[in-house]
């Protein structure tokens, strides 16, 4: 697979303040890449450097293996955070205009706005003006102008602020869509579980630094302990109990059970396989639960950055 886009030893500072510091990230085409970082990270300024809003101080941007250009900027959608529609323009002039301003014909963006308004069942709101829409109902326009003109990168910084658990579902799965027609997305969100949904690769940047990237299932298998929530059965659990800390590392483990089960983590050393495990169990008690603890994205952000 190559990259669509790649940031090399980009920096850049706004007098004293270091935004970036020398941070790469290669994206790779077709895929979902998230962007991830507590607040100040620098997240937001490498996304501008992208859109050509600002200039990085050093580093280059590659698109399609080009050095970045103006024109480029007909191969990007950007869905910014702090959204940017004319609260006293209707809805369709308005949509018409972004869109023609992304080199669509006005017949061309006409066809494709139907479509897409179609899609999301807001054709009523043609005629309205952007004010007389609520903030979820206003996203949902923004989403349709960040993708109309059919960009190779889209960029989408928190996509579903302001929509309800049913919209947001609509988006992610039409994010989705549009990855699996070709599309390569750049998601920044601090909602950790679309990251979990969404995403294949992720890079994870602190105080102007990058602490962390990859794809997603390669950095959970690094952060994993070989640790399992197991839920047993049996008349003795103090005898038990003492059994498993004689050959184990163990803790009290919490989740939800509809059975009384003696609930507990096992951490296994390296050489010692979920199966051994198992087999031991099986030989002291009744398992009715047995799950391995990978490790979230939300666990990896709060351990990496707390660690940096």
């Amino acid at each position: 697979m190559s990259d669509l886009l790649v940031a090399n030893s980009v920096s850049k500072n706004f007098g004293n303040f270091k935004a970036l510091n020398d941070v790469s990230i290669a994206v790779p085409e077709g895929s979902i890449f998230g962007l991830l970082g507590p607040n100040g990270a620098g997240k937001t300024t490498l996304i501008r450097i992208i859109n050509q809003i600002t200039m990085p101080d050093s580093g280059t941007v590659f698109l399609d293996n080009e050095p970045l250009k103006a024109h480029h900027i007909q191969d990007i959608g950007y869905l910014p955070e702090e959204r940017g529609l004319y609260k006293s323009m209707k809805v369709g002039e308005q949509a018409l205009y972004l869109a023609q301003l992304k080199g669509l014909s006005k017949s061309e963006a006409k066809k494709r706005l139907k479509y897409w308004f179609d899609k999301l069942d807001i054709g009523d709101w043609w005629h309205k003006k952007i004010q007389e829409l609520s903030k979820g109902m206003a996203q949902k326009i923004q989403f349709v102008v960040t993708v109309l003109h059919k960009p190779k990168l889209l960029i989408f910084d928190e996509p579903f602020s302001g929509f309800d658990p049913i919209n947001a579902n609509i988006i992610k799965d039409e994010i989705l869509q549009l990855r699996d027609e070709g599309a390569t997305v750049i998601f920044s969100t601090h909602r950790m579980e679309s990251v979990e949904e969404l995403c294949d690769h992720i890079a994870l940047l602190h105080e102007a630094n990058k602490i962390l990237d990859g794809k997603l299932i390669d950095i959970k298998h690094q952060f994993k302990t070989n640790t399992f929530e197991v839920g047993l059965v049996t008349n003795n659990e103090a005898k038990l109990t003492q059994i498993l800390k004689e050959k184990f590392e163990i803790s009290q483990a919490d989740f939800r059970s509809l059975n009384n089960d003696l609930k507990l983590n096992i951490k296994l050393k390296s050489q010692e396989s979920s199966n051994d495990l198992l087999r031991f169990l099986t030989s002291h008690a009744e398992v009715n639960h047995f799950n391995e603890l990978v490790p979230s994205a939300n666990d990896i952000f709060i351990q990496t950055v707390r660690n940096n």
